[in-house]
């Protein structure tokens, strides 16, 4: 019987160029530089299909800008590829020379050794939920960037609204209301002016995509269990989940946290231990919500009129859990508070135990499908 071949393909993936490196399976295999292609679904599939000739083929490139397409195509060619965590990658502290061509004989190396940690790749539906949910942050980040170049102008001018909150009723009001002497201050202030209403109409249009699209999302349900917790609504339970994906890949709750980039930081080494702030890896989005949510949890525990209003909805195993949740980092909250802990601490652990609490929510919402 012909034995089969298996070798690993490292690839360097740019905007226009791909370049391909070949190692052969076994610890003394060969490596060898294949070339440069464009990066094009017509030039990877006609490489794919030269190197198959040789054997099995196993892919891999890191994640970057260029997407899943490359991935999505090789797979769907019937070969093995994975998207590896940049970040994860190991590297030599000596090392000072990097090309598109090491680079490519590295993952090549390192995929064959079992040393490269793949990142997990959503499915074309997600992805675009994921991109709509992006489109939303960057939105509100142009919005809140309108209305502060709005306030600052006005302030130059000593125009302070003192009377409430701004972005009221009042407040738009009292805007309407403003009137400059000289012809460039008026048209300056009415440009800052529409484009704060032109941002907002941007991002209540989005929120109310997102709304629509998750409705029918296959982990729409889930989206609507999360919020029961405390300090999530609609939109953060979609970002969340847009950026994780499913709970299900992650075996336990320190998992979670671990990928959030929730858990300490540490350099320990003999008998000294040394442990830092958060390692803010993984979701910066996700990471973002749970840190926000965590701000509710400083109130005593109730249940406000309009989070009964989705509890009721929600399964009774799923109610138990948030009414867990709420009571146990309400207390958490003050206790740590308590003990002169910084308050941007205590919320980085209240987030923290939250990531634990989705996760269990997550797995109740898997029992039913798996029974």
């Amino acid at each position: 019987m012909k034995k089969i071949i298996r070798s690993f393909v490292g690839m360097d993936v740019h905007k226009a160029t791909i370049s391909i490196s070949v190692a052969e399976d076994g610890r003394g295999g060969t490596v060898r530089f294949i070339g440069v292609i464009p990066n094009t679904p017509e030039a990877v599939g006609k490489m794919a299909k030269q190197l198959a000739r040789h054997g099995e083929l196993d892919f891999c490139y890191e994640a970057s800008g260029c997407g899943y397409g490359v991935h999505r195509q090789l797979t769907s060619l019937g070969h093995k590829c994975i998207v590896v965590a940049p970040s994860l990658i190991p590297r030599k502290s000596g090392e000072r020379i990097k090309t598109d061509r090491r680079d490519s004989e590295k993952l090549a190396i390192l995929h064959r050794s079992g040393d490269l940690t793949p990142v997990w790749v959503p499915d074309p539906t997600h992805e675009a939920l994921r991109d709509l949910v992006r489109a939303r942050v960057d939105a509100s980040m142009h919005l809140m960037r309108a209305r502060q170049q709005l306030l600052a102008f006005l302030l130059r001018h000593g125009r302070s609204y003192t009377t409430g909150n701004h972005w009221t009723q009042r407040h738009r009001c009292w805007l309407a209301g403003q009137t400059f002497q000289e012809q460039a201050h008026g048209i300056v202030f009415q440009n800052y002016l529409e484009t704060v209403w032109t941002a907002q109409a941007r991002r209540d249009a989005l929120v109310q995509r997102i709304s629509t699209m998750v409705a029918a999302w296959s982990l729409g349900p889930l989206v609507e269990a999360l919020r029961g917790l405390r300090g999530i609504d609609l939109i953060s339970a979609a970002t969340f989940i847009a950026s994780t994906g499913d709970l299900s890949r992650f075996e336990s709750p320190r998992l979670l946290m671990g990928y959030l980039g929730l858990v300490p930081s540490e350099h320990s080494s003999g008998g000294t231990i040394r442990r830092g702030g958060i390692t803010k890896t993984g979701n910066r989005e996700a990471r973002r919500m749970l840190i926000e949510a965590a701000w509710s949890y400083q109130y005593p525990a109730r249940i406000a009129k309009e989070k009964a209003e989705i509890l009721v909805r929600l399964p009774k195993n799923i109610r138990d859990i948030a009414w867990k949740a709420q009571t146990r980092l309400c207390t958490r909250y003050r206790s740590l508070i308590a003990k002169g802990k910084k308050s941007t601490v205590v919320v980085a652990a209240i987030a923290r135990e939250l990531a634990g609490f989705i996760w269990a929510i997550g797995r109740e919402m898997r029992l039913p499908m798996t029974a």
